[in-house]
């Protein structure tokens, strides 16, 4: 989401949505990084987490990034949010999305995948500025900063997606194969808020894409198996998906 105001500190509608959503799934549901994650970012949104920035300073862009250098923004920018909403949509995702993957991957391994598809997110979404502006010629895609998780919850998307066996999903009204799932999102969230960010989630499904698919997630995974000594056991469609590179 590109950041449009200042965070507001103190709880607002959205974060009562939130609470409620959480307490209907079942706190005791929600698994340990997934609820830690949850929590973090909430409490750096209402205030109770002290930084010395506001959430528009840290939004990443592809001249912060390569011209800049600013590594603050290249992390801080997916923890933050630019509305109470914005927050609420992006968490329960993640509870959904976390609550499927982390029994499944284990804590840690789930921690340092989440850590690594963050750092890849913000990579994608700085690479795509760059490449965009070099094709078009429009220095905005250089310059367009954005804030928020959402990145990293369409590459969860595309994880989900990989792991479970093919099924329709109902997106906005829609009965979809679920390997054109996020694909349909990605247009259809970008028709219904337009002050989100495309390139951003579209880098999200790249990112989601590179570890489904090809042999940069087989890398992953053994370099977390490493560093974890457990390691990350797929579904068995997830490894015929890998292996045959794409749909």
């Amino acid at each position: 989401m590109r950041p449009a105001q200042r965070r507001q500190q103190g709880l607002q509608y959205g974060i009562y949505l939130l609470c409620l959503q959480a307490f209907n799934f079942g706190i005791d549901k929600i698994p340990p990084a997934t609820l830690v994650t949850i929590l973090g970012q909430v409490l750096l949104y209402i205030g109770v987490i002290k930084v010395p920035w506001n959430a528009e300073e840290v939004c990443i862009s592809a001249l912060k990034v390569f011209k800049h250098k600013n590594w603050k923004s290249f992390i801080m920018s997916s923890f933050e949010h630019g509305s109470d909403m914005h927050l609420y949509y992006n968490m329960v995702s993640l509870i959904l999305k976390g609550s499927y993957l982390e029994p499944m991957y284990g804590t840690m391994n789930f921690i340092l995948l989440l850590s690594t598809l963050t750092v890849g997110c913000s990579a994608m979404y700085a690479s795509l500025g760059y490449t965009l502006m070099q094709l078009t010629g429009d220095y905005a895609y250089y310059t367009q900063c954005a804030i928020g998780f959402s990145a990293v919850l369409f590459a969860l998307k595309v994880i989900v997606v990989c792991e479970e066996q093919d099924r329709s999903h109902n997106i906005g009204g829609f009965t979809v194969p679920s390997k054109t799932a996020v694909w349909v999102e990605l247009i259809l969230i970008h028709l219904l808020v337009p002050q989100s960010s495309f390139i951003g989630h579209l880098g999200g499904i790249l990112v989601g894409c590179l570890y489904c698919y090809t042999f940069v997630g087989e890398r992953i995974d053994n370099i977390i198996y490493s560093l974890t000594g457990t390691p990350i056991i797929h579904e068995e469609q997830f490894y015929r998906k890998r292996n045959s590179f794409f749909w």
